[in-house]
Formats: structure tokens, C-alpha cells, sequence
């Protein structure tokens, strides 16, 4: 395992370091980190004093910080996870490969595959594990997914579309500020937040992309990043693919359908709907709903990498190559 040189503590958890207490680390996330067995939180940072120390106090966590350098740097934290919006990611996880810790960043791994090739090759020159929190490659709705494909329910796959629209937000409408629709930290809008959840996912069941061109443009002139994004690629085996990400739209969808020469599996990326299988059986809809943290079993994937007993499948490898599928549609080559 390539990225994993990496020894496990014996006799004590690994004690993990947060930088970055906002909405996801409240419920999706560090919630995970806390309950996984031989894990500990022992210190969060933000910016806001107040902040942070309502969220160790809340969540009971030992210590807290406004500076990550004392995250980063102390001597009891043995891992990072970054929560901070995509532009900190790369300044922050410089600093901890640059530590020899081990480091979770959330997606997208950063605002331009630039960056993330920086990330990437910093923990690759000294060998320390990183993860990307691209979690949906270890939820079961997914797996089960993964699993029709490799049983061949729907025959040879020819074409993968995923259709993801919504209508503006009141924040979007107020013009109040918000930093997933500011081009300096997510160029491509609402599609860096949403969109890289699926192009990640896509190539987790059917393969790297190898071939990828999008269009992204600002329909709405309500904010200054991408509101609209479409994109057309071709994995590794084959396969063709077609996306719209349309923000700007008067009816919300969230659909994926995967077709094959048997059959087609139709799926939700960010809903939680039921998986549907189409074929010469029949039609099968399947109920598979998250953890109450839906990043647990991404968490309980890192413990089992760290200990050398598998590979997780959301990696500074993985994460770099969707970071250049992104750039790729969104027309940064």
C-alpha cells in the first residue's frame, strides 16, 4: 500500500487533530471520528474563539484552538482532518505533510487540480497516508451499486447521465455571502460542493475518466462563480458519460442512470432515494439508507488502512485524479 507508511500507535488510540469545526464536522463527520474504535478527537481549531469553544465543550473534546499551527504541531495529535472550504486546503495540508502526519481533507481536495497535485505530492514524497473525504466510496447504497455492475445485472454498461438541478437559494437571491458560490474558493460554484461528490463516485464503479470536456458558464449573474456546468467524458473501459449541473433551474433533480446492454440501475447521488434496478427480471427497488454520520464508514475505512489491513478507496490518488476531471469541465487545463 503505496500511501500507507504509516505506524498504528499500540496500547492507545490515534489521537486526531481538527482543523475546521463548521457544518460538516457537526453531524456528517467528526461525530464519526469520535465514535470509531481506536480514535479520539483531542483538539479542534477555528477561527472564532467562541466558536471552537462551544464545539469542544458540546462534543468533548479536551482542547481547542483559533490556530491550527498548535493542531498541526502538537506533539499528542498523530492525524489531521482539514474541514476548512477548499482554498485553506492545500495552505494547511502543506504544514502537515510537512509534520509527517497523516491527514484526511475534505472534498474537493482543492480549487484547481494545481493545488491538489501540490497536496498529493507532498504526502507522496515521504510516504504518509492521505485520504480525501470522498465518503460515498464506502457507503453500502453505493457498494451495492458497484456490486450489480460487477454481477453484470445489466449487461456490458455503455452510458452513465447524471442530471443534478436546483433553483437559487434565498441566500443565492439575497446576495448574501457564501463562500461555495465565491469563484476565489470554489470557481465552479454549487459543482465543486455537489458535482465532485458523483464524478468521484463514477470513477469508484466504472473506472478513471481518461477523456473529459464541459462547459461552464454564469446564467443568473447572481453570484460570481458557475452557475450552470455540462460535461461529457469517456472512462477507461469504455464507457460514456454526460453530465448537467444546472443551479438556476425551477424544479430540483438529483437522478443518475447508469445504462447497460440488460438493463439500467437509476440512482440519487446526494438524495437519499432508493437504488432501482431495471432488467429482463424485472423491476427491483432497494432501501439503503445512511449512517446517522455519514462519514463513519469512510472513518472506519481509514482505522482499517492505518493498520495495514486494506486499502481505502478515497486517496490523495483517487481525490487528484477527480480534481482534474473538474478542472477538465470546467474548462481549466
Amino acid at each position: 500500500m503505496a500511501e500507507s507508511h504509516f505506524l498504528f500507535p499500540e496500547n492507545r488510540p490515534l489521537r486526531w487533530g481538527i482543523i475546521g469545526c463548521g457544518s460538516v464536522a457537526e453531524k456528517k463527520s467528526v461525530p464519526a471520528y469520535i465514535n470509531t474504535p481506536c480514535f479520539e478527537v483531542r483538539m479542534v481549531m477555528r477561527r472564532n474563539a467562541g466558536k471552537a469553544k462551544d464545539y469542544a465543550e458540546r462534543h468533548k473534546i479536551a482542547q481547542w484552538t483559533t490556530n491550527a499551527d498548535e493542531v498541526i504541531d502538537h506533539p499528542e495529535i498523530d492525524a489531521i482532518y482539514i474541514a476548512t472550504p477548499p482554498d485553506s486546503h492545500k495552505f494547511y495540508a502543506l504544514k502537515v505533510a510537512a509534520a509527517g502526519k497523516p491527514c484526511c481533507v475534505e472534498k474537493p481536495m482543492a480549487p484547481n487540480y494545481a493545488d491538489s497535485l501540490a497536496i498529493y505530492e507532498a504526502f507522496r514524497a515521504k510516504g504518509i497516508p492521505l485520504f480525501v473525504a470522498y465518503y460515498r466510496r464506502s457507503l453500502p447504497r453505493f457498494l451495492k451499486v458497484k456490486e450489480w455492475l460487477k454481477e453484470g445485472l445489466i449487461g456490458q454498461v455503455r452510458h452513465i447521465h447524471w442530471q443534478k438541478t436546483k433553483p437559487p437559494s434565498d441566500i443565492d437571491l439575497s446576495g448574501e455571502y457564501n463562500w461555495r458560490t465565491d469563484s476565489k474558493v470554489a470557481p465552479g460554484g454549487y459543482f465543486d460542493d455537489l458535482a465532485s461528490h458523483g464524478l468521484d463516485l463514477f470513477t469508484f464503479l466504472l473506472g478513471d475518466i481518461q477523456s473529459v470536456h464541459g462547459i461552464a458558464l454564469n446564467q443568473q449573474g447572481l453570484y460570481p462563480a458557475h452557475d450552470t456546468v455540462s460535461g461529457t467524458w469517456l472512462h477507461e473501459g469504455g464507457v460514456t458519460g454526460t453530465g448537467l449541473w444546472n443551479f438556476g433551474n425551477y424544479f430540483r433533480e438529483d437522478k443518475v442512470d447508469i445504462l447497460g446492454s440488460k438493463g439500467k440501475i437509476s440512482f440519487a447521488v446526494l438524495d437519499e432515494t432508493p437504488l432501482v434496478l431495471e432488467n429482463e427480471s424485472g423491476l427491483q427497488l432497494m432501501e439503503i439508507p445512511h449512517p446517522d454520520h455519514v462519514q463513519q464508514f469512510h472513518v472506519e475505512n481509514i482505522r482499517e488502512h492505518l493498520l495495514g489491513r486494506t486499502m481505502h478507496p478515497s486517496t490523495g490518488k483517487t481525490g487528484l485524479h477527480t480534481s482534474w476531471v473538474m478542472d477538465r469541465i470546467l474548462g481549466n487545463n
